[in-house]
């Protein structure tokens, strides 16, 4: 009795576990360009941007994409379809999570502006990957006092080491962020651009969903 208690004990923990795991996995997707890969996770914390670009991607909206607006020491953008349409016609509802911040290498959504978009819902297809600059101190104080936001420990150690764009959180959906290919940021944000931060010479993206 006792032994059938316990298999069964057993059984459930390891049911429970296999479950958890499931849940706990991250969509892992792959950003190819002509300098090379990005490897990135999408954030089960803010399931509605992962649905969305994981939707978006199965359908081919991303391929031979471009990147079309570049600044360096800030981000990398892009999003509208080749065909030259700026997104799908629909928006997607804020989802700031605690935690997920705008360190090197963020995968956020780019917005219309609070004017027009006082909700600050996402784009449906627009995004933008992070490089940034290291900041000091003194700096993410006043960013701090000028939006509200108390930065943790973890965005202080982040912000001040490997950089990021600190005044944009709580502003911007951070819905994951790049795990490899960190070069490939920095070659396409050192490309030269025109006077609207449009790369000179067009660079395209293809991505697809790799687990």
């Amino acid at each position: 009795m006792k032994k059938a208690f316990l298999l069964t004990l057993l059984v459930s923990v390891f049911i429970s576990a296999s479950l958890f795991s499931q849940e706990a996995k991250q969509v892992k997707i792959l950003i190819s360009t002509e300098f090379g890969d990005m490897t990135a996770v999408l954030y089960n914390e803010t399931p509605q941007h992962r649905d969305n670009f994981v939707k978006l991607i199965n359908e081919g909206w991303y391929e031979s994409s471009p990147f079309h607006r570049v600044i360096r020491n800030f981000m990398i953008q892009g999003g509208q379809n080749a065909d030259g349409r700026l997104d799908p016609g629909y928006k997607v509802p804020a989802e700031f999570v605690d935690g997920k911040y705008h360190k090197y290498g963020a995968l956020a959504a780019a917005r219309q502006g609070d004017q027009v978009n006082p909700e600050k819902a996402s784009s449906g297809s627009q995004f933008y990957i992070v490089q940034g600059q290291v900041s000091n101190i003194q700096t993410l104080d006043s960013y701090s006092r000028r939006s509200g936001v108390t930065y943790t420990n973890e965005q202080i150690e982040a912000y001040t080491t490997v950089g990021g764009t600190p005044h944009l959180d709580g502003d911007y959906t951070v819905f994951g962020e790049v795990i490899n290919g960190f070069e490939v940021i920095d070659k396409i944000a050192a490309v030269k651009t025109d006077n609207a931060s449009k790369p000179l010479e067009n660079i395209v993206m293809s991505i697809k969903v790799i687990e």
